[in-house]
């Protein structure tokens, strides 16, 4: 998912594989996929994963909470909240043909008054008062075409991200990278967070750290989290029990 100098946009294009379909920015990296015979649910492990904020959500008010993707990728976030939960949704995405892509290739349905695809630059949008205060989940998925390290990984823009969020709000960020250091970004998000309010999964075998931020800090326990992640299981296509095997508080000095 990718965000780009806006002179200086990578081609959008894609690739079949059997029933995957995969999103590229004129590389072999994957900035998104689809299965072709389930074009609404979300393909890759991390971003099920980026889908964790609802351990910490009143599931039964899931349809009136406001979700947030910035970085539109293959659109598997944005769908998913907009299909599968009913969820007011905002993408942010700065490369207009990734949007294109997005509803010719990945079956994006087109804007409504409860799906808003928003051509922008997602540092603009973070630092803007628009939203501020009204996001209960964002979704931060943030790379260039190269897939190296995060485009914007400041403290300035993860407090940005923090004003974006209601009080109960949470973000999931993306952290894979290269050439990033997982430690840095997780003391800026901490900086900007508090260092009580960050939970992180496991790497992905490919490489891919999830990490969730919360706007409040809160206290939960295991048995409070099991429970929750069998309803979340027995309500949506994710594997919500999986994830409490590879979910741990971030442990800060």
């Amino acid at each position: 998912m990718a965000t780009q100098k806006k002179n200086n946009l990578p081609e959008v294009n894609f690739s079949d594989y059997g029933d995957v379909r995969y999103l590229h920015l004129g590389t072999p990296w994957v900035q998104g996929s689809m299965k072709i015979n389930k074009p609404f649910e979300i393909h890759l492990e991390y971003v099920q994963r980026m889908m964790g904020w609802l351990l910490f959500a009143d599931l039964d008010k899931v349809g009136s909470l406001h979700a947030m993707q910035l970085g539109l990728g293959a659109a598997s976030l944005t769908k998913f909240c907009h299909k599968h939960l009913r969820m007011q949704t905002t993408a942010i995405e700065l490369n207009p043909q990734v949007i294109a892509a997005c509803r010719l290739w990945f079956k994006l349905p087109e804007d409504t008054s409860k799906l808003n695809v928003v051509l922008g630059d997602a540092a603009e949008v973070a630092g803007h008062d628009h939203w501020r205060g009204k996001i209960d989940a964002l979704q931060v998925d943030l790379y260039d075409q190269d897939a190296a390290c995060p485009v914007l990984d400041s403290e300035a823009f993860y407090a940005d991200c923090r004003q974006l969020l209601t009080d109960t709000g949470c973000m999931t960020v993306n952290l894979f990278g290269r050439s990033s250091s997982f430690e840095s970004s997780v003391q800026k998000i901490a900086n900007a967070f508090g260092k009580d309010a960050l939970w992180a999964f496991r790497p992905t075998k490919e490489g891919n750290t999830i990490l969730m931020a919360l706007r409040t800090a809160r206290a939960t326990n295991r048995e409070a989290l099991l429970s929750q992640a069998q309803a979340i299981q027995t309500r949506w296509p994710l594997p919500a029990n999986k994830w409490l095997k590879v979910l741990a508080p971030v442990a800060l000095g």
